[in-house]
């Protein structure tokens, strides 16, 4: 289900396969861009730890928006979307997202957020970004 663009959620109560994801976090890690090989070719990347009074949550950032990040800042992101990789919940940063910095009272102090993160079942489905669920093509199974 979609998230409302004007609720905030806290990083725990993050779930797998959400869009419209608004939160308000500490930047407490920010990696460099790299460049990293897909399926669709070459794509820019880095990552980031976010954190709030909940407490941590792992973001990739995708192509423009990566290696933005900087660590100690507090930053409010709106139309972001959730993944889920090995049993934990990770929050997606690409074009579409919106992310600013905003008054360091808006989140705690590094030192008091939580070590938890939020859980996913290691099951999920994961579809990719852009695709439907049972998206296999017309005539047989996909990759055949």
């Amino acid at each position: 289900m979609s998230e409302n663009k004007s609720n905030k959620t806290s990083i725990l109560n993050l779930k797998p396969n959400q869009e419209e994801v608004h939160i308000t976090a500490r930047v407490l890690e920010a990696g460099p861009a790299r460049v990293i090989q897909t399926r669709k070719g070459p794509r820019t990347i880095s990552d980031a730890i976010l954190g709030d009074e909940t407490g941590r949550v792992k973001a990739t950032l995708w192509g423009r928006k990566a290696g933005t990040l900087e660590e100690g800042k507090v930053i409010d992101v709106k139309k972001a979307w959730t993944t889920s990789f090995r049993g934990q919940v990770q929050l997606n940063i690409g074009s579409s997202t919106e992310v600013i910095i905003v008054d360091d009272t808006e989140a705690p102090p590094a030192e008091e957020i939580p070590e938890e993160s939020p859980k996913a079942p290691m099951n999920t489905y994961q579809p990719r970004r852009g695709f439907k669920k049972g998206g296999f093509r017309r005539g047989g199974r996909r990759g055949f």
